[in-house]
């Protein structure tokens, strides 16, 4: 048993990300033009390019919009050449904190995010300075009242790596990255639905944070999502709403 308030922190941040919905559809097709670019624009050979047309279509992202990301990927288009760069810091009381991105000009994303750090109380680390409190895995969450012994079988003989049930009810399945897509579409047929499910930064011990602190962290991870080139951000801080 963990997290007891794992499903409220992530009905939260799904929320979150849903107001800022002009920001997500962007951040959606730098994914696709990337994934298109580095695994080619054949989604069955292409797990990570399946993976963010499946995010894309759940966010209503348009057709032609990740058609043309594909293609701007594949070089069929003129496009940006965007750069995968990691940063690692950390925030308030010393949580740990991973912003991924995509630039096309690394001096000025490394001068955002650092500016973010400082003036909502973090500090940029070094490379490898907090990423081994993460696990690089595939995510899924079941609302509370999903029979457990049930979608624990239909997990383990879909190939998942671990599957865990929260304090408050709900229940997580962990797959290795690239078996992500296969064991969510194998428990869909089994008639489970995930709430949630992404390839994720998994923090191995989150801290609960409440109170101003919580609020502090808070605006942090917030200055850090709303910059232009950050596609994601992950944290050991369990904020409590």
């Amino acid at each position: 048993m963990a997290g007891h308030s794992k499903w409220a922190n992530i009905q939260h941040r799904k929320g979150r990300q849903d107001a800022k919905r002009g920001k997500v559809f962007t951040k959606l097709i730098k994914e696709i033009t990337v994934a298109a670019k580095m695994g080619g624009g054949d989604v069955s050979a292409n797990p990570r390019l399946r993976l963010a047309i499946e995010k894309a279509k759940g966010q209503s992202l348009p057709k032609d919009n990740i058609d043309n990301a594909i293609k701007r990927g594949t070089g069929q288009l003129d496009g940006v050449n965007y750069e995968e760069i990691r940063y690692e810091g950390y925030g308030i009381n010393g949580a740990a904190v991973i912003v991924d991105c995509l630039t096309d000009n690394k001096v000025r994303t490394v001068a955002d995010v650092r500016h973010a750090f400082v003036k909502h109380g973090g500090n940029l680390g070094t490379d490898g300075s907090v990423s081994f409190l993460f696990k690089h895995c595939g995510q899924m969450l079941f609302a509370p009242g999903t029979d457990e012994a049930k979608l624990m079988d239909a997990a383990i003989e879909a190939g998942a790596d671990d599957v865990m049930t929260n304090e408050d009810g709900s229940i997580e399945v962990l797959t290795a990255p690239n078996d992500f897509s296969l064991v969510k579409d194998a428990l869909e047929k089994a008639g489970f639905k995930p709430e949630f499910g992404e390839v994720t930064m998994k923090a191995e011990n989150e801290t609960e944070f409440d109170g101003d602190d919580a609020i502090k962290m808070q605006k942090l991870l917030d200055a850090l999502e709303s910059l232009d080139d950050v596609q994601d951000v992950y944290t050991t801080a369990l904020i409590d709403e």
